[in-house]
């Protein structure tokens, strides 16, 4: 028979407990891979919407023509001005910021979305949000060289 010391050692003898820190260690570690999982995602899923609204804001913008040249057939062509206009009222209706801007030449336009994603589970290490940035493109030609249609 196995004998036990009597008095205050008897608690250094018992195994009692001793789970109950690694299962703390591994929720603790559990728990940070899913926090990582959610706000990964849905950054990503932040990130996709803010290109697709930079790209239909340049898509809107392409389809500011010049009403001046159009009308009297000569050409199709887009205004750089109204092409910027239409694509800031389209990020102003998706409640969006950015910037657009037309290249030197008049013929492509860029939008540049930057946003926040307030996180889920990362804000419990001090990480609030994580920064979304979404890019759109859109050539300003209608026609090759001469108005469609003719």
């Amino acid at each position: 028979m196995i004998a036990r010391p009597a008095g205050r050692y008897q608690g250094r003898l018992d195994d009692r407990g001793g789970v109950t820190v690694f299962v703390a260690v591994c929720v603790v570690a559990l728990i940070g891979i899913i926090g990582i999982s959610v706000d990964g995602g849905s950054t990503m899923r932040a990130t996709e919407r803010a290109d697709y609204i930079a790209g239909e804001a340049a898509r809107a913008g392409g389809q500011a023509i010049d009403p001046a040249q159009a009308i009297t057939g000569t050409a199709v062509v887009v205004d750089p001005q109204d092409a910027q206009a239409a694509a800031q009222a389209y990020l102003r209706s998706a409640g969006a910021t950015g910037t657009v801007r037309v290249s030197g030449n008049g013929k492509t336009l860029t939008v540049t979305i930057t946003d926040t994603y307030a996180t889920k589970f990362l804000s419990a290490v001090g990480i609030d949000s994580l920064a979304v940035t979404g890019h759109g493109e859109a050539t300003l030609l209608h026609g090759v060289t001469a108005p469609e249609g003719n």
